[in-house]
């Protein structure tokens, strides 16, 4: 019996590559080169493919699903995000969608703590200070960080991947408060105070992490007015996406002391972002490494492939969108 046709729109770690050959016939891109929607559509044609894998650098819109062929039946990202799919439109085309948010949740959890403990460390001003020549004597009062123990880390969003940074957090100390929509089960809080609003989370929260998906309601919502709710100092932490954040403000929150410091990881428009941010002693920055380990980027990869198992043995996938 022939193997479903599988397009994969970027090269993925070799022993994914070898899992996903085992059950589909592949249909790779080899150079590993940015592949428009007209790219995918082209491909999947001309092979005649039965499912599609794609990337967080694919953007897959209504345009693209209107032009899907039929013989494509499944989408699978590797990704926990989702704002690059329009699922209503791969809905209304009859696609199958899944994606991956299982296998991200502890490297990403990590990556939270790194940029909150090197914010509040002030690592990147120490490191240009080494780097550049400028060690000098020691003294005990100038360019002083802040402990985290005893702090209020306010999380925005406390799913899978708020939960892992309120494990990590308690480990220094940190008294964990947090809003979302709904407010978890008592047993999942764990000890951490529910919030309503994201107002009442700011006002009492001396250093924040944001863990929400990208929606209407999200985007640009840390603006000037939620940033000026936030204690004076406070430390700012994004691991979420950049498309929530106007750049403006949170430049503005850095300069005038609004804001301590701030450890971002994901930025609007990435790769390009705002290059303001490379000019602020203040800002530590990364790009957008979240997943960048070889354990989470080799489960994500198997996570796809169970679920794009699932849907071709007739079993229900087990994180479809």
């Amino acid at each position: 019996m022939s193997k479903p046709r599988l397009v994969v729109t970027r090269r993925l770690p070799a022993q994914v590559e070898t899992e996903l050959a085992e059950r589909f016939e592949v249909l790779p891109n080899a150079q590993d080169s940015l592949l428009s929607s007209a790219d995918i559509v082209d491909r999947v044609r001309t092979h005649r493919a039965d499912a599609l894998l794609v990337t967080l650098t694919e953007r897959l819109d209504a345009d693209f699903f209107a032009a899907l062929p039929d013989h494509v039946r499944v989408v699978c990202t590797y990704s926990v995000g989702t704002n690059h799919l329009d699922i209503d439109a791969a809905r209304a085309k009859g696609v199958a969608l899944a994606f991956t948010p299982e296998a991200v949740t502890e490297a990403t959890a990590d990556v939270a703590l790194l940029l909150l403990l090197a914010a509040c460390r002030r690592a990147h001003e120490f490191q240009a200070m080494l780097r550049e020549g400028r060690w000098g004597a020691w003294n005990a009062w100038d360019n002083l960080g802040w402990d985290p123990g005893g702090q209020v880390l306010g999380l925005v969003g406390m799913g899978r991947i708020g939960q892992a940074v309120a494990r990590r957090a308690r480990a220094f100390g940190m008294v964990i408060h947090y809003f979302q929509r709904n407010r978890l089960d008592e047993s999942k809080e764990q000890g951490a105070t529910y919030h309503a609003s994201l107002e009442s989370l700011f006002r009492v929260s001396r250093f924040v992490s944001l863990h929400t998906p990208t929606t209407p309601q999200t985007k640009g919502f840390i603006n000037a007015a939620s940033l000026s709710w936030l204690k004076p100092g406070a430390i700012f932490v994004n691991t979420a996406r950049g498309d929530q954040v106007v750049d403006d403000a949170l430049i503005a929150a850095l300069k005038d002391g609004t804001l301590a410091a701030a450890g971002l990881d994901v930025f609007a428009g990435e790769p390009r972002f705002d290059h303001r941010y490379l000019g602020l002693p203040n800002a530590y920055l990364l790009p957008h490494i979240g997943t960048s380990t070889e354990q989470t980027r080799i489960r994500m990869g198997r996570d796809a492939l169970t679920n794009l198992c699932a849907f071709f043995d007739n079993r229900s996938m087990p994180w479809p969108l």
